[in-house]
């Protein structure tokens, strides 16, 4: 099973930018869609964004949509998510996922441990 472990989190002021990324062990990480999901205190987990296994397709939520980039790279086993224009509601615990393709939980086997990003007003 695909091991996962994030990275960039941190603190930005509102309108500012932050990548995270998430590094995956095993040589079948080209077959998995890698998604973002997000926890904020007292709320559920929710889905951020998705790509599949080949990058070639993408999807985010409404509350991200334009603001938020998924990408990855195969060859380096790698996924990243840029986020710009972040907004205090961003402020959550971000979880990279290896799975199939969608955009509830129980699509994916795999998480990371989770980077905090806090985003102040």
């Amino acid at each position: 099973q695909v091991q996962l472990v994030e990275s960039g989190g941190g603190l930005v002021q509102a309108g500012g930018s932050l990548r995270l990324s998430c590094a995956a062990s095993g040589r079948t990480f080209s077959s998995y869609a890698m998604a973002w999901f997000r926890q904020a205190p007292g709320k559920e987990r929710e889905f951020v964004t998705v790509i599949s296994g080949s990058g070639g397709r993408t999807d985010y939520s409404n509350s991200v949509k334009g603001r938020f980039t998924i990408s990855r790279d195969n060859a380096k086993n790698t996924v990243a998510l840029q986020m710009n224009s972040l907004k205090p509601e961003d402020t959550a615990v971000y979880y990279c996922a290896a799975g199939i393709y969608g955009m509830i939980k129980a699509l994916y086997n795999a998480w990371g441990q989770g980077t905090q990003v806090t985003v102040s007003s």
